[in-house]
């Protein structure tokens, strides 16, 4: 049972991931495009 936890977080952890800049612009109320360009320079 653990074990299928484990994994459920797992994958909620990389969707997450997968999905953050439309996450962060929900959050912050801006535009996903604009939240990926940001997250995009701060990685260069």
């Amino acid at each position: 049972m653990k074990f299928l936890l484990l994994i459920i977080v797992i994958v909620a952890i990389v969707a997450a991931w997968r999905m953050r800049s439309v996450l962060l612009g929900k959050v912050l109320g801006q535009s996903s495009g604009r939240v990926d360009r940001h997250l995009g320079r701060k990685k260069h």
